[in-house]
């Protein structure tokens, strides 16, 4: 398990559900873990994300700005105290093992009963919490997974991997190779650990990319399968090249969106040739499973 430094402390936000991507990004920027909260009462977000006091502060600072720019929302940021022990034994606490459609157990290293049976256990640090298994839009890339397997891709990308769960799931699934990428080095680094720590890293490669424009990225196409479990704008931003670099009969699953957000993903993407296969609700987000039409005979 990483050890964070000490002390730490909670930045967090409140905003309506418009600026909530643009803010999750902004603290994801400069935290350790980030989460959000809705009030049902108010359809207010509470953004949460823990970072080492004094670190990364010029991050938060202009990533913040930008959330501001983008949404035209300014909330008061938030700052608290949080004692290290406390904050793992509350992620821990909050991380029990995940049953996720029919094939899939996510699993934090801090468990140690038995993990269920007739599963294809993955197996994550809870204390760095992010992609593990929890949040609505990896769910949703888990079950949509579990359909697109039946078609055995064989070019695999997975970006924004985050904890690389995504691209574990299918190596483990399929027991193809899958090319992992992230914007990120830290998410880069921890892709790559915990494929070592699932039995994949000979499957796995995990690769600091900013997104298509990586030529490394672009010649590993077409690709079979495509994760992309971003953000709603990024996605819009990226259709053109991911319909570009997407086989004929290759299947693009869009994750990381709001549910109000997934009709216009869906009709960007339509406008560069893919049709939705399979669109999954999980709690607020949704996950879009879309497809190439394959070349006729």
């Amino acid at each position: 398990m990483a050890n964070h430094p000490i002390p730490l402390e909670t930045v967090a936000v409140s905003v309506g559900g418009d600026a909530l991507e643009a803010y999750e990004a902004a603290l994801r920027n400069a935290c350790l873990t980030v989460g959000f909260f809705l009030d049902d009462t108010t359809g207010i977000w509470r953004v949460e994300g823990v970072k080492s006091v004094g670190v990364n502060e010029a991050e938060l600072a202009s990533s913040l700005a930008i959330a501001a720019m983008m949404t035209g929302v300014s909330p008061a940021l938030e700052r608290t105290a949080t004692e290290a022990g406390g904050w793992l034994a509350r992620t821990y606490a909050a991380f029990p093992e995940q049953l996720i459609g029919a094939r899939f157990a996510v699993r934090g290293t801090h468990l140690t009963e038995p993990a269920t049976p007739n599963r294809i256990v993955l197996t994550l640090d809870a204390g760095l919490a992010f992609g593990t298994g929890e949040h609505g839009s990896t769910r949703g890339c888990l079950v949509a997974l579990e359909t697109v397997a039946r078609r055995r891709p064989r070019r695999i990308l997975d970006m924004g991997t985050g904890s690389g769960i995504l691209a574990m799931a299918a190596a483990r699934l399929l027991n193809r190779p899958v090319l992992a990428t992230d914007i990120d080095p830290w998410s880069v680094r921890v892709a790559a650990e915990n494929a070592a720590l699932n039995g994949v890293a000979h499957l796995v490669t995990a690769r600091l990319a900013d997104g298509w424009r990586d030529p490394v990225v672009r010649r590993g196409g077409p690709y079979d399968l495509v994760f992309a479990n971003i953000l709603a704008r990024p996605l819009c931003l990226m259709a053109r090249d991911l319909a570009l670099h997407l086989a004929p009969g290759g299947t693009a699953i869009l994750a990381g969106l709001l549910a109000g957000q997934a009709r216009w993903v869906q009709s960007v993407h339509r406008a560069q040739g893919l049709r939705l296969e399979r669109m999954l609700p999980q709690g607020a987000w949704t996950t879009l499973a879309m497809r190439k039409a394959a070349l006729r005979p």
